[in-house]
């Protein structure tokens, strides 16, 4: 799920309330919820951040409506199983701007670079380009899991160049 936060968390680092190397290749949603909530607390006491937290407080700013559920971190690990389809998963939307955003800096699937940065000029806003990519990236994802196959990047990438492309 967190690809770029699997990689950062290979370094020998702790942050906060939580032990970085438990969480290595594979985090759990406690670890995820931990890590963010971290971050924003961080953030909010003008504590350093590493590089990785300074990219998830960009997107934590970009959403204060986030704000309230991160500041509590026993109360959002107490929610962890809830499901709520009357609002979005601020762990799961973050989740999936670092993921967008990680890849597009190291332009994997090959053609996502240059297809948000169309979106984003196209709408003016690299946050609503990640929006609508995220749409994308969830249709690929859902439609991978559906047919038991691997993600198709080049579904992926048509869809977000169609947006970038849409009049």
């Amino acid at each position: 799920m967190l690809h770029i936060l699997s990689l950062y968390l290979l370094t020998d680092q702790s942050v906060g309330n939580y032990d970085l190397n438990t969480m290595l290749i594979q985090p759990s949603q406690a670890d995820v919820r931990r890590f963010f909530c971290g971050v924003y607390a961080k953030a909010r006491t003008a504590e350093p951040l590493e590089p990785m937290e300074m990219l998830v407080s960009q997107w934590i700013d970009e959403h204060p409506e986030f704000h309230a559920e991160l500041s509590d971190v026993d109360a959002a690990l107490a929610r962890m199983h809830e499901v709520d389809a009357t609002r979005d998963n601020p762990f799961l939307h973050l989740s999936m701007h670092l993921s967008i955003s990680e890849q597009c800096s190291i332009d994997q699937p090959r053609g996502i670079r240059q297809a948000v940065e169309l979106l984003s000029h196209r709408l003016n806003s690299l946050h609503e380009a990640h929006h609508r990519t995220m749409e994308c990236l969830g249709r690929m994802v859902f439609e991978s899991q559906r047919s038991g196959r691997m993600p198709d990047g080049g579904v992926y990438i048509d869809c977000v160049q169609r947006h970038a492309t849409k009049d």
